[in-house]
């Protein structure tokens, strides 16, 4: 069978037209350079070369040969370039799944920095809930996807990158709104207003509550923390959220107080997910490195 290290060998001395030059050029001796040359042209069953002791031609077949030499040694080059692309880390396209309480709050950020320090990667976001955002990575539709634990994630690794606690979020006249710390026990759960079923949020919150589903039901609930925000504006009761939220959702609202959720803490992960067998685990490191970074700007009150 022919191979590629014979079809080097004849690249190397169409060019040089030199049979020691070219095994210069290939780190070879001439003679395993001259073997292997003489068992390409008896599979070919023509001659590539004229040689003799002072000079070498290509002969009309072998500028043939050497021409679809080159182009499949060419497409071989290109191959190997996309593997050594897709092994370096945020090169090749990502599709990565956020869930809605983290992908407003995270994303200016993170997109900030990889446009600063990645500015050829392509990323794809998806919005969905957790549920949603976990069987896409199951099932490969997802190449990762950030989330907060706990949750079940059967199957896939996780990488954990932040730890956050919860605020509670009143009007600045109620009464509590002045408290720098507040336990789950002093709120008034008729007037806690939480996220819709299937928003892992919502689960977290009840835990740290140390509250049930049943005793947590009423009239108000949302599907985005910037509605229930807006809701407390309006009067109809509190709320909690994450601390990455903060800034966006309390900063730009004069008449809201954020206290801290006196409970024990952290109150919830965020993680980044993959499936076991993904073959890029730099760029799911460096993602998460910058994510992690992001974070930490949010959290400081710094931007990019």
């Amino acid at each position: 069978m022919i191979s590629l290290k014979q079809l080097r060998y004849a690249r190397a001395v169409g060019k040089t037209l030199h049979f020691k030059k070219a095994a210069d050029e290939c780190n070879v001796s001439p003679s395993a350079l001259s073997t292997a040359l003489s068992e390409l042209e008896l599979q070919l069953g023509l001659k590539v070369f004229e040689r003799d002791t002072k000079k070498v031609l290509v002969t009309p077949s072998g500028k043939l040969v050497l021409e679809r030499a080159e182009k499949i040694l060419t497409d071989v080059e290109d191959l190997q370039a996309i593997a050594s692309l897709n092994s370096a880390p945020l090169t090749a396209p990502m599709s990565v799944g956020f869930i809605p309480t983290i992908a407003p709050f995270l994303l200016p950020h993170l997109l900030a920095e990889l446009n600063q320090k990645h500015p050829e990667f392509s990323l794809h976001v998806t919005e969905e809930q957790s549920h949603v955002v976990v069987e896409k990575v199951r099932s490969g539709e997802l190449d990762a996807a950030i989330l907060a634990l706990p949750y079940p994630c059967d199957g896939l690794l996780t990488f954990e990158f932040w730890k956050e606690d919860f605020y509670w979020i009143a009007r600045k006249d109620n009464k509590l709104a002045k408290l720098s710390e507040i336990k789950s026990t002093s709120m008034e759960e008729s007037k806690l207003m939480l996220l819709k079923e299937g928003h892992c949020l919502k689960d977290h919150i009840l835990d740290a509550c140390h509250l049930t589903k049943r005793n947590s039901e009423h009239g108000f609930s949302a599907t985005s923390l910037t509605t229930l925000v807006q809701m407390v504006a309006g009067g109809l009761g509190t709320t909690l959220v994450p601390a990455m939220a903060l800034p966006q959702l309390i900063s730009q609202n004069p008449d809201l107080a954020a206290v801290h959720l006196n409970e024990p803490g952290p109150h919830r992960t965020i993680a980044l997910i993959m499936r076991p067998n993904y073959t890029r685990i730099s760029s799911i490191e460096a993602l998460k490195e910058i994510a992690a970074n992001a974070l930490i700007r949010l959290d400081n009150g710094q931007s990019m």
